[in-house]
């Protein structure tokens, strides 16, 4: 399938595209490797966007709907920074929630089949944001648990790998725990608190969870079938454990597009709302955050990932960046000093996810994020 491009007859998008071809050229050769079939893009510079574009199609046929830069992709793990650090970064700030509570002060049924002794009791929210709370990375909880009961009480239930902050393991079911940490803080359910608190007052429409049936073929499909569904899965959350949450999770579940996640990146660079007289974000709240938690050389903040010595954020990307990936394909960077955002969106789980890490992608996505450094 040719890869298929932006045409506009506006001189100034052209200019931009003819700016930034190395990093065109970049994804245009990974559509044609089919490492995914299309892909959105966009950067903001200094306050002001200077490239939004896309290549490609939802899928690899030819027919299929081309994919645009206003194109809703499921973010998957850019949830967790776009709404469950974003909520947990402003309950800090209004000093309604303290990092060091132990995860158990929200959620209770955590400790009560746990003895005295158990070092699962003192997970801190902390713990969980920085990925070092000995939680394991990943379980297939779907494959047992069919409903959202069923599978936050199997969450609830397991057992450390590590002492708290003595290793740092990326971890989904940490990551479930604390969303429903938040949820119990606030006593709202995450979506709709995200919704009123961080997407409506950034202006970012195209921001939601759990997209409504008439939006859905306007998504691109992200696998043909999974462990759980045997249809292709579109406009639906990819991830099955979220799945089997109805679509809401403090892990994934999250649907956005290129101007909302730049929109975001602005925010978290202190660009003010509409109508608002200060941002929503303040500048200690986001150098909090973005500093990294340790333990030993984890490159993790909190809820933040910043870029490790060989990132995929590229080489270009200041130490002073935060950002973070999704694993259907997606990724934004945000560099602190130079006040530079990056996103970049695509359904690499399409049709079949990777069996496993592929360098490949991880080569393309540093490529990407360097030729647009060197383009600014």
């Amino acid at each position: 399938m040719d890869a298929v491009k932006v045409t506009t007859s506006n001189p100034i998008a052209s200019d931009r595209q003819s700016r930034f071809a190395a990093a065109y050229r970049v994804l245009e050769e990974a559509i044609a490797a089919r490492l995914f079939p299309g892909c959105a893009f966009g950067v903001l510079a200094k306050d002001k966007i200077v490239l939004e574009g896309a290549l490609g199609r939802f899928t690899y046929e030819d027919d299929a709907p081309a994919v645009l830069s206003q194109t809703i992709f499921d973010v998957a793990s850019l949830t967790k920074v776009v709404a469950t650090t974003a909520m947990t970064m402003l309950l800090f700030q209004r000093g309604q929630l303290n990092l060091e509570q132990s995860l158990s002060e929200f959620l209770p049924a955590f400790a009560e089949r746990r003895p005295a002794a158990d070092p699962a009791l003192h997970i801190t929210l902390r713990h969980l944001l920085a990925h070092s709370s000995g939680l394991p990375g990943y379980v297939e909880f779907f494959r047992t648990c069919g409903t959202p009961e069923a599978l936050l009480k199997a969450c609830m239930e397991l057992s450390l790998q590590a002492e708290p902050g003595t290793h740092a393991e990326y971890s989904d079911p940490g990551f479930i725990l604390l969303g429903k940490a938040l949820e119990a803080a606030t006593h709202e359910r995450l979506d709709s608190w995200v919704d009123h608190e961080v997407l409506k007052p950034l202006g970012l429409a195209n921001t939601q969870f759990c997209p409504p049936p008439a939006m859905q073929s306007l998504i691109p499909p992200s696998e043909e079938s999974t462990p759980l569904r045997d249809d292709p899965v579109q406009g639906v959350v990819h991830d099955d454990n979220a799945f089997v949450l109805k679509g809401v999770s403090g892990h994934t579940g999250v649907f956005s597009n290129i101007p909302d996640l730049l929109r975001f990146a602005a925010a978290i660079l202190g660009a003010k709302p509409k109508r608002e007289t200060a941002s929503l974000f303040a500048r200690e709240t986001v150098e909090y955050f973005a500093r990294r938690q340790g333990p030993g050389e984890s490159s993790r903040a909190i809820g933040w990932d910043t870029p490790s010595p060989v990132s995929t954020a590229g080489n270009l990307f200041s130490s002073h960046s935060i950002g973070h990936l999704g694993f259907t394909g997606c990724s934004l960077w945000i560099d602190l000093d130079a006040r530079v955002a990056v996103a970049h969106l695509s359904n690499r789980t399409w049709p079949r996810r990777p069996s496993g890490p592929s360098q490949l992608f991880r080569d393309v996505r540093a490529a990407f994020h360097d030729a647009v450094r060197e383009a600014l």
